[in-house]
């Protein structure tokens, strides 16, 4: 029988960019969902399913028939982990794209009962967090004793996404967060504290800003750091301004009206547009962990470029899941990206890409 891998969220863009992932990689049966029938032809290496999240009785009859379920219909702020407990029910392996810590923490309540049936659950795919959840990974084995992770990352533009990035992003800005600083977890505003951050051309010196990502607390679980920065920011820089404009300016309660997050997410969709243009729609990731090594003190950085946000997304996921699929990838229960690949995988799946990261020691 030819495997089946479903693709929940697979007509938007993300989603997409995970499915032709896969159709370049794997030898099964990709089928994509949407909640509306598609407006423009759909790729003719995908079937598509008319499937609403919220029809349990469709969604379990569609997750029953799969090897392995992609959850890309977020945003993921609102969802609950349904989609992974159906999954768990009928023993399929399962990755998803979500990008938030409230998820995050809702999918890791099904770990003993992912372990028991023997599911194989990799959360927070994607490009970051994803990718650069690993290039973290790779980075702290290089050292006796790890000690602090800063990552940061920048997008042009919309980076390729559609409305529910934008959406994403704003609701990021609603409350102040917990991150591990100096062996303590301390509250942070959205959006604060902007640094200047060196990344490879074409973006150099760029700002960036605290945003809430999943990363910020999981790798205190994964690698024994004092201290986790995670940052983010956009060019044109006029969007970091006025992103932290709404953040610091805005009353609180306006921020988590859905109407609100809406128009806010529709009124920079239709700016990107434009902007895109000229800024491109590319992404650049910078990873330095500092640590002891050979009784130094010493910053080992990683740096990755590409092109097309949304297309290198696909790669951080489609390849997890072709992953899943050939049974590289087992070990049962819900995990974040850094705990459960290794690093010899993830080079392979990233050189099979042709996506390049470049390191060197500071």
């Amino acid at each position: 029988m030819t495997d089946r891998i479903l693709v929940l969220g697979g007509m938007g863009r993300i989603g997409s960019s995970v499915a032709q992932d896969l159709a370049n990689h794997v030898d099964a049966e990709i089928v994509v969902t949407g909640r509306q029938l598609p407006r423009h032809e759909v790729d003719s290496r995908f079937s598509f399913l008319l499937l609403n999240l919220a029809d349990l009785e469709a969604l379990d009859k569609a997750i029953s028939e799969a090897n392995v379920v992609v959850h890309c219909a977020g945003p993921f702020h609102y969802r609950d982990a349904r989609v992974l407990k159906t999954c768990i029910e009928h023993r399929v392996n399962y990755v998803d794209v979500s990008d938030h810590r409230s998820f995050t923490q809702k999918a890791i309540a099904f770990q003993e009962p992912a372990k028991r049936a023997g599911v194989t659950a990799v959360i927070n795919s994607g490009i970051f967090p994803g990718i650069s959840n690993s290039m973290v990974r790779q980075g702290v084995e290089q050292f006796d004793v790890p000690e602090k992770i800063h990552l940061s990352y920048v997008v042009s533009g919309s980076g390729g996404a559609g409305l529910t990035v934008m959406r994403t992003t704003f609701l990021g800005l609603q409350q102040p967060f917990k991150v591990w600083i100096d062996g303590e977890w301390q509250k942070i505003n959205p959006y604060s504290d902007r640094e200047i951050v060196q990344f490879p051309p074409p973006y150099g010196k760029t700002g960036v800003y605290w945003f809430d990502m999943p990363e910020a607390f999981t790798f205190v679980d994964s690698f024994p750091v004092k201290t986790v920065i995670t940052k983010f920011g956009s060019v044109p820089d006029f969007y970091n301004l006025l992103t932290a404009f709404v953040a610091h300016r805005w009353p609180e309660s306006w921020l988590k009206n859905p109407g609100v997050i809406e128009f806010l997410a529709n009124v920079s969709y239709k700016m990107t547009n434009v902007s895109d243009r000229f800024s491109g729609i590319g992404v650049a990731i910078r990873s330095v962990v500092t640590g002891q090594k050979d009784g130094k003190t010493l910053d080992y950085c990683s740096t990755l470029v590409h092109e097309n946000t949304a297309i290198a997304a696909g790669y951080g996921t489609g390849s997890i899941a072709q992953q899943l699929l050939s049974g590289e990838l087992k070990k049962p229960g819900v995990w974040p990206v850094e705990q459960v690949l290794t690093t010899e995988l993830f080079e392979q799946a990233m050189q099979s890409r042709n996506l390049k990261i470049e390191q060197e020691w500071g």
